[in-house]
C-alpha cells in the first residue's frame, strides 16, 4: 500500500463472513495491518453472491491475505488455533456460540495469547434477544431505522447495508481502544460490537427528540423540517437538485442571489423559526424559481456561497465524481477475475495521506502456503495439510 499505515505491526485474523465481520477487516487492512482472512474450503460463499451482494466481497476484502481451513478437521482446526496463538487481533462474526464450539472462543484462545484482542461481531450485544438471527435489514425494521426512512406506514430499509457497515465501524473503535488499553495493562479482551444496538444509536436523535419536545418523531419524508428550505427541488431538465437554507445570514444571501426581493422585505420571515411556520406560503414561490434554471447553471451559481446544495447522485455517478477522482477517494482494485476498477478508500486523511492505495483482491485461499510458512510450518508439513484436505489454496 502506498498510503499511511499506523497500524503496520498489528497482526490480525478475521473468521467472517457478509459485510459486518469483513468491514472490521477492511478497515483495518485499509490502516496498514496485517490481516489473514480465514475462508472455508471451496472460499466464502460472499464471493458468489449476485444482485445487491455481488459488490459486498469486492468493497470489504480488500488489502487482506486468503487461507481456506476445513474447521471441521483437527488439522485446520490446529492451524486456525496457531493464527490466533500469534495474533494481535481476531475478528469473528458467525451465529452465537459458533466459535466456542469449535474452541475458537474467547476463553479457549485468550489461555494461549494473553495479549489477544478478540472482536465479535453480533446481531445484538448479551440480553434477552442474544440468540436470535439478525442481518442489516433485521436491525434497520426493528431498530426504527425503517420506521423513520420511509413514508408513514410503509418502513423502508436504507439504500446501502449503513448497519452492517457502521457496526463493524463501532467494532473498529472497541479494538482501537483495547490496543491502547493494552499498551497499560499488557492483557487484551473480548470486545462486541452489534447491528442492533448500533441502529439504537443512530436513532438516538429521534429518541432525543421525543425527550426534549415530548412528542414523537415523524418518519422523514413526513417530518417537520427544521429548516424552511431543505428539499429536493425539479429543474428545467428535470436533474433534481438539494438545496438548504439552514441559517437566517443564508436566508439574506439566498434572497440575494436569487433576486427574491419580496420575500427578503418580508421582515415577519427573517428568523429561521418564522420561516418554517410560513413554509406553506413560501415554498411554491421557491420552487416555481428552481424549475426556470437547468441542475448545471444552479450548480454555478451556488457553487462558493455557502449555500448547501447537492445534485441528486447515483453510485454510477461516483466512478467519474472529479472530487474522488482528484483527492484519492478512490482507490485501484483488481478484481478476482482479472478485471479493473476503483473502489472507495477510507473517507479520511492522515498527516495529508488517504490511507489505502492499489488492491488485488486474492483468489480463495490464494496465500495458503505463505500464511502456512510464516507460522513456521515446513514444506512437508504444508504438502500433508493440502494433501489432507485440511488446507486448501494456491492453486
Amino acid at each position: 500500500m502506498t498510503g499511511p499505515q499506523p497500524l503496520k505491526n498489528l497482526k490480525v485474523v478475521e473468521f467472517t463472513h457478509m459485510v459486518m465481520g469483513p468491514a472490521v477487516g477492511a478497515i483495518l487492512a485499509s490502516l496498514g495491518a496485517e490481516v489473514v482472512r480465514v475462508e472455508p474450503i471451496g472460499g466464502d460463499r460472499t464471493r458468489r453472491l449476485i444482485g445487491s451482494g455481488a459488490g459486498y466481497f469486492p468493497m470489504y476484502n480488500r488489502h487482506k491475505a486468503s487461507i481456506c481451513l476445513d474447521l471441521k478437521s483437527a488439522d485446520g482446526l490446529a492451524v486456525a488455533r496457531d493464527l490466533a496463538a500469534g495474533a494481535d487481533i481476531l475478528i469473528e462474526n458467525y451465529r452465537p456460540g459458533a466459535m466456542d464450539r469449535l474452541g475458537l472462543g474467547y476463553e479457549a484462545l485468550s489461555e494461549a495469547n494473553p495479549r489477544l484482542i478478540y472482536c465479535s461481531e453480533k446481531g445484538f450485544l448479551p440480553g434477552p434477544y442474544e440468540e436470535r438471527t439478525a442481518l442489516d435489514e433485521v436491525a434497520q425494521m426493528m431498530g426504527g431505522l425503517a420506521y423513520m426512512t420511509g413514508p408513514p406506514g410503509r418502513p423502508l430499509r436504507a439504500g446501502s447495508s449503513v448497519i452492517d457497515v457502521t457496526g463493524g465501524m463501532f467494532g473498529v473503535i472497541a479494538i482501537l481502544a483495547a490496543v491502547e488499553e493494552r499498551h497499560r495493562t499488557g492483557r487484551g479482551q473480548k470486545v462486541q460490537s452489534s447491528l442492533f444496538e448500533t441502529t439504537i444509536y443512530l436513532i438516538g436523535q429521534h429518541m432525543a427528540q421525543l425527550a426534549v419536545t415530548g412528542k414523537p418523531a415523524a418518519p422523514m419524508p413526513a417530518r417537520i423540517s427544521a429548516w424552511a428550505i431543505y428539499d429536493v427541488f425539479e429543474t428545467a431538465d428535470d436533474k433534481p437538485i438539494f438545496i438548504g437554507v439552514v441559517t437566517d445570514a443564508l436566508w439574506e444571501k439566498f434572497c440575494a442571489l436569487f433576486g427574491l426581493d419580496d420575500l427578503w422585505a418580508d421582515e415577519s420571515i427573517r428568523e429561521n423559526t418564522a420561516r418554517v411556520l410560513a413554509r406553506d406560503r413560501i415554498m411554491p414561490q421557491i420552487r416555481d424559481l428552481v424549475k426556470t434554471w437547468t441542475r448545471d447553471d444552479l450548480i454555478a451559481k451556488l457553487e462558493g456561497t455557502g449555500l448547501p446544495f447537492a445534485p441528486i447522485g447515483r453510485p454510477e455517478d461516483m466512478f467519474d465524481d472529479p472530487h474522488l477522482l482528484a483527492s484519492g477517494g478512490l482507490e485501484p482494485v483488481t478484481l478476482a477475475d482479472g478485471r479493473a476498477t476503483m473502489l472507495p478508500t477510507l473517507p479520511i486523511e492522515m498527516g495529508g495521506a488517504r490511507p489505502g492505495g492499489e488492491a488485488v483482491l486474492p483468489n480463495a485461499g490464494a496465500d495458503t502456503k505463505a500464511v502456512l510458512a510464516a507460522l513456521g510450518y515446513d514444506e512437508a508439513r504444508i504438502a500433508a495439510l493440502l494433501e489432507s484436505g485440511a488446507v486448501e489454496g494456491d492453486g
